[in-house]
């Protein structure tokens, strides 16, 4: 799917951004297209919330990634 960016971290593991489970296989799954991005659910529970609160999860993404990636920020959500 050109221009569509699945929601992965590592070698090719997806996540659902709702929960936090990791999908062996997004095949089949669930999944929800938001601002050309396409995101995977372990469930349609929660593709259903995430649905709800779209830009509220992707913001809480950003945010994440952003604190980590920024030098000489602090690294939270790293143990």
């Amino acid at each position: 799917m050109k221009g569509v960016q699945g929601q992965t971290q590592g070698q090719g593991k997806h996540w659902d951004p709702v929960c936090g489970k990791q999908l062996e296989t997004p095949e089949g799954q669930p999944s929800s297209e938001y601002k050309k991005r396409r995101y995977f659910f372990c469930s349609e529970r929660c593709r259903h919330t995430f649905e709800r609160q779209a830009e509220r999860f992707r913001l809480n993404e950003l945010a994440r990634v952003g604190a980590l990636m920024t030098p000489g920020r602090v690294r939270w959500g790293l143990a």
